[in-house]
């Protein structure tokens, strides 16, 4: 059975740019090649090559002479929700990042139709982003979305992808400084009592606060005292092990009786990452000390664990950085003092 087709060729043009020709045949590979339209956008020739093959299919011959009906284009907004329905490849944390990227977008382009926005929309939502004090990387993380949005959606060329009318706003790197061991001491003394122990458990191990959130009752290796940082909750995709002081990982044990627990169960039962952050800014503005993050915790083990000796391929093992450069660029850190805390004393053993 001989079988009708309909496909789309790119053609560049003298001036750099592309055309998308459609074209056609009526039966197998002996029926000539016909000429169904070119567009300057693939979304454009997409619609054409659409309506070409619903005519093969009821087996008509294209007249193109009768224009296809125009569809219109979706709005981003629309756009927007079959592009997340799509992403069935992506992980829960993943998702999460993507809606809070469209959460960005949607107030000053979900209403656009996608094939109506152009670069120059783009850079005025860059500006307003940076006006409402958004850093630097937040805004690439979102205009990477969109570009992904407006590639779902066939627009081409993709207005989220010109790098000469879009451009980034400057941001000076902030100079890092992290915790002494005395602004950690009096962050604990005014911490809520549910955040004191992950305090303490970041400032020991230098996990990340999205690691900590996930660890899970499956992950503890309680004869060699150490819990596993699991492929999914790592930002490497990398599994590994994370040794913890003795003192430390008992607290911890003991929050769940063994009986109670099962592989998915968190370990921090009602911890989020957000409250948390919350709670340590308002513990740092009542305890009268320079704010800081739970990823300045990171930094402070990171630093501390340098000064000892430690070879920076064994740190980056032991937090989970894959880059050695990177982890001793960016976390090698003048430390105000080099004490550490007395966890034993703090967790009352």
């Amino acid at each position: 059975m001989l079988v009708a087709s309909v496909w789309i060729r790119t053609r560049p043009t003298k001036d750099g740019s592309k055309r998308y020709r459609v074209e056609f045949r009526l039966g197998g590979r002996e029926a000539r090649i016909r000429y169904g339209g070119s567009f300057t956008t693939k979304r454009e020739a997409t619609i054409r090559a659409g309506w070409i093959a619903g005519e093969l299919a009821a087996q008509r011959v294209p007249d193109l002479g009768l224009p296809a009906e125009p569809v219109a284009a979706p709005t981003l907004r629309d756009a927007a929700r079959r592009w997340q329905e799509s992403r069935v490849d992506v992980a829960e944390n993943t998702r999460l990042q993507h809606r809070s990227a469209v959460r960005m977008l949607l107030p000053t382009l979900g209403e656009r139709r996608v094939d109506a926005i152009a670069p120059a929309d783009i850079a005025d939502l860059v500006a307003a982003l940076s006006a409402k004090g958004k850093a630097r990387e937040t805004i690439r993380k979102s205009l990477l979305v969109l570009a992904m949005i407006l590639d779902h959606e066939g627009i081409a060329p993709n207005p989220a992808r010109d790098r000469v009318k879009v451009r980034l706003p400057r941001q000076e790197r902030p100079e890092i400084i992290p915790p002494t061991a005395e602004h950690v001491l009096a962050i604990h003394e005014v911490l809520p009592a549910r955040y004191r122990l992950p305090m303490l458990v970041l400032d020991a191990t230098g996990m990340r606060l999205g690691e900590l959130e996930r660890l899970a009752s499956g992950d503890l290796d309680e004869p060699r005292q150490r819990w596993r940082v699991s492929r999914v909750a790592s930002k490497t995709g990398r599994a590994r092990w994370v040794g913890v002081p003795p003192v430390i990982f008992e607290a911890v044990c003991e929050l769940v009786p063994r009986d109670d627990r099962t592989p998915d169960r968190h370990i921090f039962q009602g911890f989020g990452g957000d409250r948390f952050r919350t709670a340590l800014t308002r513990a740092c503005n009542a305890a009268g000390v320079p704010a800081f993050s739970p990823h300045d915790l990171r930094h402070r083990r990171i630093s501390l664990r340098h000064l000892a000796g430690v070879p920076w391929a064994r740190i980056g093992e032991h937090v989970g950085q894959r880059n050695l450069a990177v982890t001793a660029n960016t976390y090698s850190h003048v430390l105000a003092d080099e004490a550490e805390l007395d966890y034993a004393g703090l967790l009352g053993r």
